[in-house]
Formats: C-alpha cells, sequence, structure tokens
C-alpha cells in the first residue's frame, strides 16, 4: 500500500508484521530509546497501513514474537531446540536492539554449554523401524530391496539431538517447555538404518540389546488403500537399544 500520512500514534499499537497481528504498547517498543525501532515509532516518519489500519512492519513476524517479549520483560525466553538464532540476530539488528543480541548470544553460550554437559553423560537410546520387502513379478520379494517407511527414535531429548543433529525430525513431538525430557516421537528425515547406526557409533554408543518381529505371514486384517497384499504379509518391526556409559 502506499505509505500514510504520519499520525499521532495511540498508546495501544496494533501491528502487522509480515503477516503476523500484535497488540502491544508504545511504551514497549520504544523502550530501547537508542534503537530503530523505537527512532520508527517516535519521530516524525511515514509508517505503512495494511488494509485493517495495522501498522505495518515488513520483517519477520514470527521472530518478532521473540522480539516483542523481550521488550515487554528485559529478558530472552527461547523454546527448547530453538533452531534460529542467525535469523534472531538479523532481527536484532535491524531494529537496532543491542541488548537483545546481545541476550542471544549469552543464550547460546549457556546453552551450548549445558548440551555439553549433558551429551557427556550416559544414556540409552531406542532405534525401531517398521519394513518390508519389494516384490517383483510372480509375487516374489527381492530380499535385496528393502523397504523401511519410517526410523523411530526414542530416548532423551537431549541425546538424540546431541546424535542426530538435523537428521532428526520432531514434527510429532513438540516443544514441551521441559528443558531435559524424554521422547518416543521422534523419527529420522531419512530411511537409512545403517547411517542411523554410524551417526551412534561416532557419538560413543553401544549395541546391547535388540529383537524383532516375524514377518505377518497369512494376516487376513482389511488392508489400507493402495498396501500391497504381499507387502503387507512381510511386514515386521525390528528395535535396537544402545547406551553410552
Amino acid at each position: 500500500m502506499a505509505d500514510e500520512e504520519q499520525t499521532e500514534i495511540p498508546n495501544i499499537v496494533e501491528l502487522n508484521v509480515g503477516g503476523v497481528f500484535y497488540t502491544t504498547t508504545l511504551s514497549t517498543l520504544t523502550s530501547e530509546v537508542d534503537s530503530n525501532l523505537s527512532a520508527i515509532f517516535s519521530e516524525k516518519l511515514k509508517l505503512k497501513k495494511d488494509a485493517k489500519g495495522k501498522y505495518f512492519l515488513d520483517r519477520d513476524g514470527v521472530l518478532f514474537r521473540y522480539v516483542l517479549d523481550f521488550l515487554r520483560n528485559q529478558a530472552l525466553v527461547l523454546p527448547e531446540g530453538f533452531r534460529e538464532r542467525d535469523r534472531l540476530v538479523q532481527e536484532a539488528d535491524f531494529y537496532g536492539l543491542t541488548n537483545l543480541k546481545k541476550a542471544i548470544n549469552e543464550h547460546v553460550s549457556t546453552t551450548t554449554t549445558t548440551t555439553t554437559v549433558l551429551s557427556s553423560k550416559r544414556g540409552y537410546i531406542t532405534v525401531g523401524y517398521r519394513g518390508s520387502f519389494a516384490f517383483g513379478r510372480d509375487g516374489l520379494a527381492d530380499v535385496k530391496f528393502r523397504k523401511i517407511s519410517r526410523i523411530l527414535i526414542c530416548g532423551r531429548v537431549a541425546l538424540c539431538r546431541d546424535v542426530f543433529g538435523d537428521t532428526l525430525n520432531e514434527s510429532r513431538d513438540p516443544d514441551h517447555g521441559i528443558s531435559d525430557r524424554y521422547t518416543s516421537r521422534f523419527f529420522l528425515k531419512h530411511s537409512y538404518i545403517e547411517q542411523a547406526f554410524d551417526m551412534l557409533q561416532e557419538q560413543g554408543f553401544k549395541l546391547v540389546a535388540s529383537c524383532g518381529s516375524g514377518t505377518a505371514g497369512g494376516s487376513a486384517e482389511q488392508l489400507k488403500p493402495g498396501v500391497d497384499l504381499e507387502e503387507n504379509r512381510w511386514n515386521h518391526y525390528n528395535e535396537f537399544a544402545f547406551v553410552r556409559d
């Protein structure tokens, strides 16, 4: 939209930051008097407004949550496993919030130290997978083509992240706000079981136990649409327990 004429900004400010809506006070936005954000809302600048009359900032709307929270409380609280540090630093630079940038760097230092202490402790990680075999002509199993739908990861969250890093998918078990919790709902972004084993070995884990189910054989249960009958008969589940002591 075209720039609006600057008028008196109300004490209660409604914002549209990159498509995410916020409501706060003018005093909160201008609390860091030497910041660019304070200048935007205190000097005679032209501010854009959206179709509903909210002041518009063309920035990351999700990350602005942490910017606003810091201004309100003068303390930085980030969720467990926060992975957008560099982008938040970028937002702090844009808004000229030097205290926020300092808090981010201090938070990273503290988190790294805590993770290092946790990762040096003993612990267990269980790896499980459900698999089958690909089938070729005449309904014959081709055992050279193993099919794995998903590799499940169970254990203490800090250990799982330490071992698997960016290959870990946490979408089924979002942050619960507990700093050192356990989970049984993580899985990997790939389906290579040997890669998972290699990563565990590199972090000092050893296999201590395993178990597996037999194939489904003559299972007569009703199949879901798109599931091959022969492959379903060869379904099996395996679990492997690893320990670092």
